[in-house]
């Protein structure tokens, strides 16, 4: 299950999996957030400063929230003028 802005994915979940979620963090948040437990580097995207949320008691529900709403954030920040022009 992927969620997208303009083309782009800023959150992902599997759906034939256990249930975990990846999105973008802030890079000075990367290594703070991956030395928890229950949080690691997303398999592919972690040179792009993505987590992968493994165990959803490493972070309050709030907290997930604020960081998915970031990442939607950051991601949007990158997106051409145009792209965003269309979304408006």
């Amino acid at each position: 299950l992927c969620f997208c802005i303009g083309g782009k994915m800023f959150c992902a979940a599997p759906l034939n999996k256990a249930l975990t979620v990846s999105f973008k963090v802030k890079d000075e948040e990367f290594d703070e957030l991956t030395n928890r437990v229950g949080i690691v580097p997303a398999p592919y995207a972690a040179r792009y400063k993505w987590i992968m949320v493994t165990d959803f008691h490493s972070l309050s529900k709030n907290d997930l929230e604020k960081y998915i709403r970031q990442s939607y954030q950051l991601v949007e920040s990158k997106l051409p003028k145009n792209v965003l022009k269309q979304l408006e």
